[in-house]
């Protein structure tokens, strides 16, 4: 009776990784065979990036560095709040519980589409926005691009298909000018840079000066006319009730919002106050060339 041989339980099955590794003999020698299609790809690479920095028009970078303006007229209502909170919401008042971060909403209100909006259209922005290519330095004039606008007849003749018209919206005024503009606060030191890239450094660093003195006038505006029509409520409060401790609230209202106007308009810097001032670039932010 013949015996099956037996594989003693202690021995492993030999694996052959030769299959599997990397013979790098011959993977240098497949490259080496390549080596003229590698090096004119590199080569072709490295001439269409500085053909296109070459070609790409020069932009340059104008900057602001702004610190928030001391808030002061919001700790008087505050204080009232805490005191006269519970009858001045029986007349259906309601006092503020803590300052308004004016930063804050200046900030928000700078990248608005309301507000850059209305100061594109005010300052005639549309053809350096929409219709500029670049910018000549000997000229000290943008280029126009003709297939956009043509500045002999001053139509927009650039072909879009709908919705969109010849020329620009709103909002397409509103998307290019966010791509040009930069407001940053530095959560450390409370700082604001506002910074506007452009092919003009004049047009850049004056477009920087406008948007700071703008949004500063806004604000103010803003407040003084609130607190103009709060004082009209209050008055007109004060003529329906008889109550002398309501008449107090209202008297102590009136005062902090007179005092709101009174500091709005002795100060030009209202929002922000200008640490380091936009100046002309004398050069360019991009393209980057070697």
């Amino acid at each position: 009776m013949s015996q099956t041989p037996t594989t003693p339980q202690n021995s492993l099955p030999v694996i052959n990784t030769y299959d599997d590794e990397i013979d790098l003999s011959e993977l240098f020698a497949r490259l080496w065979a390549q080596k003229w299609l590698i090096l004119t790809s590199g080569f072709l690479a490295t001439v269409i990036a500085i053909a296109v920095a070459l070609w790409l028009p020069n932009v340059y970078r104008a900057e602001a560095l702004l610190a928030p303006a001391e808030e002061n007229s919001g700790g008087g209502l505050s204080a009232l709040a805490s005191q006269f909170g519970g009858l001045a919401s029986l007349a259906g008042i309601n006092l503020p519980k803590g300052d308004t971060n004016k930063t804050t909403v200046a900030i928000e209100l700078m990248k608005s589409r309301t507000f850059l909006t209305d100061f594109i259209r005010r300052h005639q922005l549309e053809v350096p926005i929409m219709a500029a290519k670049g910018w000549d330095r000997a000229t000290d004039q943008l280029v126009i691009d003709p297939d956009i606008y043509d500045v002999n007849t001053k139509r927009w003749v650039r072909e879009v298909r709908p919705p969109f018209r010849p020329e620009p919206s709103d909002w397409e005024l509103y998307k290019e000018f966010s791509d040009l503009l930069t407001v940053s606060e530095d959560k450390k030191t409370g700082l604001i840079k506002v910074a506007v890239e452009y092919y003009s450094p004049k047009m850049a660093k004056q477009w920087v000066d406008w948007l700071v003195a703008e949004i500063n006038a806004y604000m103010k505006q803003r407040d003084v006319a609130d607190a103009e029509k709060k004082i009209k409520f209050l008055e007109a409060q004060i003529a329906k009730t008889s109550i002398a401790e309501m008449q107090k609230i209202f008297y102590k209202l009136i005062e902090q919002q007179t005092k709101v106007i009174m500091l709005a308009n002795v100060q030009d810097e209202y929002v922000f106050k200008t640490l380091d001032p936009a100046v002309e670039p004398l050069e360019k932010a991009k393209p980057k060339r070697a």
